[in-house]
């Protein structure tokens, strides 16, 4: 059962909460797995969550969940920190995470290419600048980006 808008609800009700605890909103996704009803809020912050930092939230969020009541059935929330492997889903992650390196899946090709392993070198006039491993720079535009992830590095 899909509730319309309910992610969106969701998301304005956390955001006062991460901002109080100096924690930033990934990504949240109300979503049925083997039957059950899952609140998934992935947070982060400069440096990385700990897990406090995900109790933290965790306690704060589920007494406003339990007083405004947005979803109507039972559900398990879950948070969590986005992994070493963090998805990058806006302008302002691919500006954050410049001159890391990631994996970027365009819906169309760009110079004959859909998948990118690059540095990121920045944004400009909607477009994620990248050089990839051979040295070739690339112009992909935010809005043709399906998949983008930090690739991990030790």
């Amino acid at each position: 059962m899909k509730i319309e808008g309910l992610e969106d609800k969701l998301k304005a009700i956390a955001e006062p909460v991460l901002e109080s605890l100096g924690l930033e909103l990934v990504d949240l996704v109300f979503t049925t797995e083997h039957g059950r009803r899952i609140l998934r809020v992935f947070i982060d912050k400069p440096g990385g969550v700990t897990v406090d930092d995900c109790g933290g939230f965790s306690r704060e969020f589920s007494t406003i969940l339990d007083v405004e009541d947005p979803i109507p059935q039972r559900y398990v929330l879950e948070v969590s920190s986005p992994g070493l492997d963090r998805p990058l889903l806006s302008e302002k992650d691919f500006v954050r995470f410049t001159g890391k390196k990631a994996k970027i899946k365009a819906r169309e090709a760009i110079d004959g290419r859909k998948n990118f392993k690059a540095v990121i070198d920045g944004v400009e006039g909607g477009k994620v600048l990248v050089t990839d491993f051979d040295g070739k720079k690339f112009e992909i535009p935010l809005s043709s980006i399906d998949r983008a992830r930090l690739e991990v590095e030790f």
